[in-house]
């Protein structure tokens, strides 16, 4: 199956050259580009997109509130939104993922990481870039998001083992190879994890993580 792929980016340039990867892909199509978040809403529902790539700062709508109506347009329930942003708007990125976003890179990510990412998100698994996700969730400790309900001391070992490296970025496939499970156990255990913990999704798993110290802010 070929993942249609959207591309919203107030840079031409930008759009352009990830539009030359996404195309040199062959289970991938470019179906729209995007300058503005309005157009992202608007595009997404007439090309049948299956992903939106969307940047966070652009003019008329920001990607975050592109974002937000994306999410909550019923005949849009199967498009899947992948944030890329940079270092220095990491304080957008909680809300991104809050509106409905199922996942965020930083733009200097490697064209073979950011094809991936398509990919996974598309798959319907969620996807946190690990470079600066310890800086941002050390700074949005003491910010607006709530954290989910419960803490790690109702989990099992296994459990505890699986939420550390969600924490530190890891897909579902990536946490199943580092404890040797097959990819569907990693995707029951983190479901099991935010069931339990009463989590929404992988923002708020990280945001316990660091909060009840299994993981250290800065350490990767």
């Amino acid at each position: 199956m070929t993942i249609r792929v959207l591309l919203a980016d107030d840079q031409t340039l930008v759009r352009e050259a990830f539009a030359m990867l996404v195309e040199s892909a062959r289970d991938m199509a470019v179906v729209g580009q995007a300058a503005t978040g309005r157009q992202a809403v608007e595009l997404a529902r007439r090309a049948r997109a299956d992903l939106v790539v969307m940047d966070i700062r652009m003019p008329d709508l920001d990607g975050i509130e592109a974002t937000r109506l994306i999410a909550a347009d019923e005949d849009l329930a199967g498009v899947r939104v992948l944030v890329l942003t940079t270092y220095d708007t990491d304080e957008n990125i909680v809300e991104a993922l809050r509106a409905g976003a199922s996942g965020f890179l930083v733009k200097d990510t490697r064209p073979a990481e950011l094809l991936d990412a398509i990919r996974t998100v598309a798959a319907g698994e969620s996807l946190l870039s690990p470079g600066p996700t310890a800086r941002l969730i050390e700074r949005f400790l003491r910010g607006p998001v709530a954290p989910a309900s419960g803490g790690p001391e109702c989990l099992s070992d296994r459990e505890r083992e699986v939420l550390g490296l969600v924490a530190r970025g890891l897909n579902n496939t990536e946490i199943a190879d580092a404890l040797g499970l097959s990819p569907l156990t990693a995707k029951t255990h983190v479901s099991r994890i935010m069931g339990k913990l009463s989590a929404r999704d992988r923002a708020q798993l990280v945001i316990v993580a660091y909060e009840s110290g299994m993981v250290t802010p800065g350490i990767i």
